[in-house]
C-alpha cells in the first residue's frame, strides 16, 4: 500500500517542485496539504498550494490553512527576493484558479488524517515547523500515529538567511526546538548542507520545460528563482531543497543520515535559528541527512516530474 503523507508547506518555488513530485510518486498517497506562513504571507501560500493542485487536476486533495505567524516572536523576513512577491516567481496568475481550502484548520485536518489512517502517516513539513509544533502540543495522543517527520530545514554549517540560520528554522526557532528536541516522533532533517549539493542545472531545467504543459508551467515558475540563485551563488542552477526532502519521504533511505541531537538557538541575537549538532546524550537523536548520490537524486526527481506531462 502507498505510504500516506501530508505535506505542510509555504509555496515557494521549491515547494512547488516538491508538491508536484509527491503527486507524481505512486509510492505515496498525498492525503492533504496544510499551509503555513513562510516564503510569503499565509494567504499567498494557501492560494499557491491550491493552484498547484489545480494544475495537476488533483481537486480531491484537501487543503487546510495553518499558522499565519511564528509561535513567539514575529517573523523577521520573507523570501520574496527568491520566490517573487506572489511566491511563485511572478507566475502565480498564469496557473489555474486555486482549489479552495476547506473549513478545517491545519491542526484539525492533520489530526483527522492521523486518526483515520490505516497506516502511520509521514508528515513532510517543508516550511517553518509551526503547524507541526502546534499539532504535537494540541494532540500528544496522536504522536504514535506519525510514522516519521521528514523536514527540509536547518543547517549544520552556514545558513542562507543569516550567517548561521537556514530560512525555515529562522522563521520559527521555537517551533523547531519543540519538534527536534521535545518529541518522541522519529525526525529526519534534510539541511542545507545536503540540499545545496543538489543544484539542478540548465539541462535539467530545459528537460523539465520540454516535458509537457504542466512541467513547462513549473519550469516557468522556476525562472525567477534561477536568476536569484545565480546572483547569490554565481551558478546557473536552482537548489530544489524541498523536493530532496519529499524524495526521501517517497523513497526512504535515498538520503544517508547520521543520528545526532540537534539544538536550536531560540535567543533573539545574531545566532537566532541556528541548528547545532550536539554530543550524544544531549537530546533525542535526529536523523540528519548529510550525504546522498546527488546525481541520482536529481535524475529521480526529474524522471518523476516528467510523468505529469
Amino acid at each position: 500500500m502507498p505510504t500516506p503523507i501530508v505535506i505542510d508547506t509555504d509555496p515557494g518555488v521549491d515547494d512547488a517542485v516538491a508538491i508536484m513530485l509527491a503527486l507524481a510518486s505512486p509510492e505515496v498517497e498525498l492525503k492533504a496539504i496544510t499551509t503555513v506562513f513562510g516564503n510569503v504571507a499565509l494567504d499567498a501560500t494557501t492560494a499557491n498550494a491550491g493552484r498547484l493542485l489545480a494544475l495537476c487536476d488533483r481537486t480531491d486533495i484537501p487543503i487546510a490553512i495553518g499558522a499565519a505567524r511564528p509561535l513567539v516572536h514575529p517573523q523577521r523576513e520573507l523570501a520574496a527576493e527568491w520566490h517573487g512577491n506572489d511566491g511563485l516567481g511572478g507566475r502565480a496568475a498564469t496557473l489555474p484558479l486555486p482549489v479552495p481550502p476547506g473549513t478545517d484548520t491545519a491542526i484539525e485536518l492533520l489530526a483527522d488524517v492521523l486518526r483515520t489512517s490505516e497506516q502511520p502517516v509521514t508528515l513532510v513539513p517543508i516550511g517553518p515547523l509551526t503547524n507541526i509544533a502546534l499539532l504535537l502540543a494540541a494532540h500528544p495522543e496522536l504522536a504514535p500515529r506519525i510514522g516519521r517527520i521528514v523536514w527540509m530545514g536547518g543547517s549544520l554549517g552556514a545558513g542562507n538567511t543569516s550567517g548561521v540560520a537556514e530560512f525555515n528554522a529562522h522563521c520559527d526557532p521555537e517551533a523547531a526546538h519543540r519538534v527536534l528536541t521535545q518529541s518522541d516522533v522519529p525526525v529526519t532533517m534534510v539541511p542545507l548542507d545536503l540540499t545545496l549539493r543538489c543544484p539542478a542545472g540548465p539541462e535539467w531545467i530545459e528537460a523539465l520545460a520540454g516535458s509537457g504543459p504542466r512541467c513547462a508551467a513549473l519550469a516557468g515558475v522556476i525562472t525567477h528563482y534561477r536568476a536569484a540563485f545565480r546572483e547569490r551563488y554565481g551558478i546557473d542552477a536552482v537548489a530544489v531543497h524541498d523536493a530532496v526532502a519529499v524524495l526521501e519521504a517517497v523513497l526512504p533511505g535515498t538520503l544517508r543520515t547520521t543520528p545526532k541531537p540537534v539544538a536550536v538557538a531560540c535567543d533573539v541575537g545574531p545566532a537566532r535559528g541556528a541548528t547545532v549538532g550536539m554530543a550524544d546524550g544531549s537530546g533525542p537523536p535526529v536523523q540528519v541527512a548529510l550525504d546522498a548520490d546527488t546525481d541520482k537524486v536529481l535524475a529521480e526527481i526529474l524522471e518523476r516530474l516528467r510523468r505529469l506531462g
